[in-house]
């Protein structure tokens, strides 16, 4: 059975405004902005590997080339990859690791209520 959680049945990336706006099964919205989306790269040069630090481990200040979504590509059916202005396009990122960290209010409380209690309700919460 099909996870109407984490299955998109609409995304918009949309350059100009610098968003990335995802509508789910289960209806849902997410919308990341650019700046927001480079930081959560899911890569092992953004995020590290073998215990080893990745780039973005070293806080760095994030040019406009790094933040300009160029293209976003689908990635069969689990996840997307955008490609940046700087040329980094390596992060798959799931659609399972995007609703997880879906920066809506209503996700956010849910994310610091679980972290506060351990509950589990609606959010970005697994």
């Amino acid at each position: 059975m099909q996870d109407l959680r984490i299955t998109p049945v609409r995304i918009d990336a949309d350059r100009a405004a610098g968003t990335v706006r995802l509508e789910w099964a289960d209806g849902h919205h997410s919308q990341f902005d650019t700046q927001r989306l480079r930081w959560l790269c899911p890569c092992a040069y953004c995020r590290g590997e073998a215990g080893m630090p990745g780039w973005l481990d070293s806080n760095p200040s994030l040019t406009a080339d790094q933040t300009r979504l160029v293209d976003v590509a689908m990635v069969g059916t689990y996840a997307i990859q955008p490609t940046w202005g700087d040329g980094h396009a390596t992060g798959f990122y799931t659609f399972l690791h995007l609703r997880d960290l879906c920066p809506c209010d209503e996700c956010t409380r849910a994310r610091e209520q679980h972290a506060t209690d351990g509950s589990h309700s609606h959010g970005g919460v697994r």
